[in-house]
C-alpha cells in the first residue's frame, strides 16, 4: 500500500518537482553572474571561472564607482571618441625664374626641359594678363610637364582625372603628391597633375547674323562685305612685347597710349565696347570669309557694331585697359573660330 502511495505522489507531482529544480538551477546560475553592491561607493563584480576547475573560487574585483565610465543620458555605452584620419600633405618644391629681356616662352621652357604649355600649368595668371611674361616677372617652373592644381573643397582624384583627362594612377604615382590610401585630398594644398594642360578660356564675339549694315553699302546684306584675305599691321609699330604661344594666342605690340589703331583688313564690326573677360576696350571685325580680327586694351573706340571698315581705316586708339600691364595692343587673328599666329599673316 505504501509503495502504491509513493508511486501515486510521483505520478501526481513529478513534473512540478522537476520544473522547480530547473528554475532553481537557472536562478542560481544567473545570480552568480550579477554584481554584488557592497555599499554606495563600490561595486563588486565576479569573474566567472570555467567549470573545468570546480575547486577554484570565483575571483572578486572591487571597483570604485568614481572609476567607472560615465554613461551619456539614457545610453547603454560610453560616448564614442571620434577618430580622424590625417594623411600626408603634398610636398611640392619648385624652381623660380625671373624673366630677362629677350626671353620667349619656348626659350624659357627649353632651359628647364619642359613644354611651353607647362609655364601656364604653374602660372595660371599668364592666361589672365596678356602682358605678364615681361622682364623681371618671376615665374614658377614645374619639375615636369603638367598642371599645378589648387585643391578645392569637394575635389577627388576621380573628379580631377575627369577634369584634366589624366588617369588617376598617374596622379597617385607622382611621389611628391604624397597620396596614399584612402587617397584623400586637402583643400588649400596643391597637387601635380602630370601630363595635363591647363585649358584657356575663349570668349567668342557675336557673329554677322547679329548685326546689320549701318552704312549705305551694307543695307543688311550678309555678309555685308568680304575682306581682301590679306592683313596689315594694325598699329605703326613692331615693338613686340609678346609673341604667339599656347598661353597667349595673339601678339602684343607695345606703343604709347593714344596711338592710332587701324583695321587690318576690310570687314564688318561685330563688337565695339568694354569686354569684362580681360580684353578691356575691344573691337572685333568679321571679314566675311571666315577670318576675324581682335584689337584689345584700347583707350578709345571710334566705330560701332554693324559698321563697315576698310583696310587701314582708323578705328580707335591704343591704351592700357583690361588685363594689361602696360600700354600696348593685343592683336588676334581667328580663322573659323580658331586662333592662328598673326605672324603667319603679317610676316613678323
Amino acid at each position: 500500500m505504501r509503495m502504491s502511495n509513493e508511486r501515486t505522489f510521483l505520478q501526481r507531482f513529478g513534473g512540478q518537482v522537476i520544473l522547480l529544480v530547473v528554475v532553481l538551477l537557472f536562478w542560481g546560475s544567473w545570480r552568480l553572474n550579477q554584481p554584488v553592491v557592497a555599499d554606495e561607493t563600490a561595486v563588486l563584480t565576479t569573474t566567472a571561472v570555467p567549470f573545468s576547475t570546480p575547486s577554484t573560487q570565483a575571483a572578486v574585483t572591487v571597483t570604485a564607482v568614481g572609476d567607472l565610465p560615465i554613461l551619456s543620458d539614457n545610453s547603454l555605452s560610453p560616448n564614442p571618441i571620434p577618430l580622424t584620419y590625417q594623411g600626408q600633405l603634398p610636398d611640392q618644391q619648385f624652381q623660380t625664374y625671373v624673366v630677362e629681356r629677350g626671353d620667349t616662352p619656348g626659350g624659357i621652357a627649353q632651359k628647364f626641359g619642359i613644354e611651353p604649355e607647362t609655364l601656364l600649368g604653374g602660372n595660371p595668371k599668364l592666361s589672365e594678363e596678356s602682358n605678364l611674361l615681361q622682364t623681371d616677372v618671376e615665374l614658377i617652373i614645374l619639375p615636369i610637364d603638367g598642371v599645378l592644381h589648387d585643391v578645392r573643397p569637394g575635389d577627388t582624384l576621380e573628379s580631377l582625372s575627369e577634369e584634366y583627362g589624366i588617369p588617376v594612377e598617374d596622379i597617385i604615382a607622382y611621389e611628391p603628391n604624397n597620396l596614399e590610401f584612402p587617397y584623400r585630398l586637402y583643400p588649400e594644398t596643391q597637387i601635380m597633375i602630370p601630363g595635363a594642360v591647363r585649358d584657356l578660356f575663349i570668349w567668342n564675339p557675336p557673329d554677322l547674323s547679329s548685326v546689320g549694315g549701318t552704312s549705305w553699302e551694307g543695307r543688311n546684306i550678309k555678309p555685308i562685305i568680304v575682306g581682301t584675305g590679306t592683313f596689315v599691321y594694325p598699329v605703326g609699330s613692331t615693338n613686340f612685347t609678346q609673341y604667339y604661344w599656347y598661353g597667349h594666342p595673339a601678339i602684343d605690340i607695345g606703343l604709347p597710349e593714344g596711338s592710332g589703331v587701324y583695321a587690318s583688313d576690310t570687314g564688318t564690326v561685330t563688337y565695339a565696347g568694354w569686354n569684362n573677360t580681360g580684353y578691356g576696350n575691344l573691337i572685333v571685325v568679321n571679314h566675311g570669309n571666315g577670318f576675324e580680327t581682335f584689337y584689345a586694351h584700347l583707350s578709345s573706340i571710334n566705330v560701332t557694331p554693324g559698321q563697315i571698315v576698310y583696310q587701314g581705316n582708323l578705328m580707335g586708339l591704343s591704351g592700357n585697359t583690361g588685363n594689361s600691364s602696360g600700354p600696348h595692343i593685343h592683336f588676334e587673328i581667328r580663322l573659323n573660330g580658331n586662333r592662328d599666329d598673326p605672324c603667319w599673316y603679317l610676316g613678323c
